[in-house]
Formats: structure tokens, C-alpha cells, sequence
């Protein structure tokens, strides 16, 4: 029997990657400015690999691009335990919000001809390490993903309007939850403590992101 998680809702219509590209080097010449695309969806849906893709096929093209992913803004291990949190690491209070819109904000004023450099989270070590991603000033194109780019709560909410697009990063349910017990064992967990992991503190990351999928400016497949 199908759950209502394995139903995408309604929203926007699909959208190819030469499409997506095509939209963002237009957006680039009709502004003359620096272009942020956000890309959202639940843990596991290929944020990062979509990512990766779309500034390989700008920078092939001749459009400086590079990814920054809200996963740098990890909460330390330390201080999620202290906190009492560690236990559902991912969680949207796990982030340092402020400072995902600060760092945002940074990356908007170009002007400023400043190298912007970025905190990237580093898996198997499972700490964010600063200072990791440079944003030079000759970027035309910033592609940022994380889970909560379309969360209607400040800051979350403030740091959406530094965006100029989010898209959402679709993939069927039961291939999601297989990428992510995958990606958990890869980085040390057992088959069932990975499993537990990502049906138990995952899945509710997931259900309060899939609520924000409306939002979303387009869709695209993970």
C-alpha cells in the first residue's frame, strides 16, 4: 500500500538540468549580477549530486559557479551534545541558522570585491570545517542546497529572500531512504543502527522539509 510520503504533493512542474542551467545564465544576463539558486528536499534526495552538476555544466559553459552547502552550518558534535541534541543530529534546530543568512548576505554584496570563504561539512569526520569553499569575486553563479531553505521561520525565512530561486530535489521515497541508510553505513554506522537512524531522527527532518515543497520554485530530479 502506498503511504502518503511516497506521494509527491502538488507544486510545481518538473525541470530538466539544461534547463535549469539555461534559466540561471539567463537570469545572470538579464541581471548583470551575482545569482544565488537555492536547492531544498529531505535528507537523501541528491541535493549535493545535483549540486555538483549543475555548476559542472556552468563552468563547462564559461560561468564561474561553485557550490555552498548549508551543511557547513552544522552545530559541532561537542556542542550538540551539551546542548542535549546529539541524538537527532539534522535536526533544524542543529544549524546555526543566523549564520547561514549572515554567510548569505556576504555572498550577495559582490561589490565589496572580497573573497567570501565558506564552511564545508565533511563526511566521516562528521564536523564542519571552516573556511573550506572559496566564493571569489569572479562568481557569477552560487549554488547553495540544504534541507531548510524553504522553512517559513526566521531566520530560515530571511535568508530565503538573499535567494533569487529555490528549487526542490525530487527522488522516489524508497530509493531516498536506500541512499541514506547507504550514505549512513558508508560512514561507519551498522546496517540496523543506519536503518534506525534514518527512519527515526531523518524521517522527522524529512516530514517538516516536505511540508515546505510548495514553495518551491520548480522541481527538479535528484
Amino acid at each position: 500500500m502506498t503511504s502518503p510520503a511516497d506521494v509527491p504533493a502538488p507544486g510545481p512542474e518538473p525541470l530538466g538540468v539544461d534547463d535549469a542551467v539555461a534559466s540561471l545564465v539567463g537570469l545572470r544576463a538579464r541581471t548583470g549580477r551575482r545569482v544565488v539558486v537555492g536547492l531544498a528536499g529531505e535528507p537523501g534526495s541528491g541535493k549535493s549530486t545535483t549540486a555538483t552538476l549543475l555548476v559542472d555544466v556552468l563552468v563547462a559553459a564559461g560561468t564561474p559557479a561553485v557550490v555552498v552547502p548549508m551543511d557547513g552550518f552544522h552545530l559541532a558534535g561537542a556542542t550538540l551534545a551539551r546542548l542535549g541534541r546529539l541524538d537527532r543530529k539534522g535536526a533544524i534546530d542543529t544549524f546555526d541558522g543566523t549564520g547561514w543568512l549572515a554567510l548569505l548576505r556576504r555572498i550577495r554584496r559582490v561589490e565589496l570585491g572580497e573573497t567570501v570563504w565558506a564552511p564545508d561539512y565533511v563526511r566521516g569526520l562528521e564536523e564542519a570545517v571552516a573556511g573550506s569553499i572559496e566564493v571569489a569575486p569572479d562568481v557569477e553563479v552560487v549554488v547553495v542546497e540544504g534541507n531548510y531553505l524553504l522553512v517559513d521561520d526566521e531566520p530560515w525565512r530571511s535568508a530565503r529572500a538573499e535567494l533569487d530561486l529555490v528549487w526542490w530535489v525530487e527522488v522516489p521515497q524508497p530509493e531516498r531512504l536506500r541512499r541514506l541508510v547507504a550514505r549512513h553505513v558508508r560512514h561507519g554506522m551498522a546496517d540496523e543502527a543506519a536503518l534506525a537512524w534514518a527512519t527515526g531522527p531523518d524521517e522527522r527532518s524529512a516530514a517538516l522539509v516536505r511540508a515546505t515543497r510548495p514553495r518551491a520554485d520548480g522541481v527538479l530530479a535528484g
